[in-house]
């Protein structure tokens, strides 16, 4: 009897010979299922988040913003003027507004300077009887020219390129100077 059941283990059945070796017809339509909407999924979704995506990849311009006449600016007087982000989001509002602080040196020669800490970012005060700029976030002190003379500021303010055209001042902007 034990050689027999060994004889019938031995013999292919009927259902092994007719079944083919890989996935079967279901599975092969589920694999092409989810594989099709894969691709349809990244087709769509791609676009999608590269619009999301693209004002925080794309390098914002570089304008130049009129911020006054040349003969609203005394020469040795530091005034702060307020200028248009250069790149403005539509969600962004009245934060899109940005600030500098302009000095006139003599006549023709302008200097602007970032309002914003080379230490974490924070607004920097002009003080003019002190002839210093103050960073009220962490005690920074900046002398006339933006060179840093007290706390924790690594570097000298960003200075912004300044030229006259036709009578008015105007500030090449760029991003907020944040430095580490």
């Amino acid at each position: 009897m034990q050689n027999k059941a060994a004889t019938t283990d031995q013999q292919p059945s009927k259902d092994n010979l007719t079944r083919k070796e890989g996935p079967d017809r279901r599975q092969f339509l589920t694999i092409l299922s989810f594989a099709l909407g894969g691709l349809a999924a990244s087709l769509v979704g791609v676009p999608i988040v590269g619009f999301l995506l693209s004002p925080f990849l794309r390098r914002p311009p570089e304008v130049w913003r009129p911020v006054g006449r040349v003969d609203d600016f005394q020469v040795g007087s530091t005034s702060q003027v307020t200028l248009v982000d250069p790149s403005p989001l539509p969600w962004a509002g009245v934060t899109s507004r940005s600030a500098a602080w302009l000095r006139r040196e003599s006549q023709d020669q302008f200097i602007a300077y970032s309002v914003n800490c080379t230490h974490l970012g924070c607004p920097v005060r002009w003080l003019p009887d002190a002839n210093l700029f103050m960073c009220p976030c962490h005690g920074g002190v900046y002398d006339q020219i933006g060179r840093p003379v007290a706390g924790p500021p690594p570097k000298p303010l960003v200075t912004y390129p300044v030229r006259i055209n036709n009578g008015v001042v105007e500030i090449q902007t760029s991003p907020i100077p944040i430095t580490t």
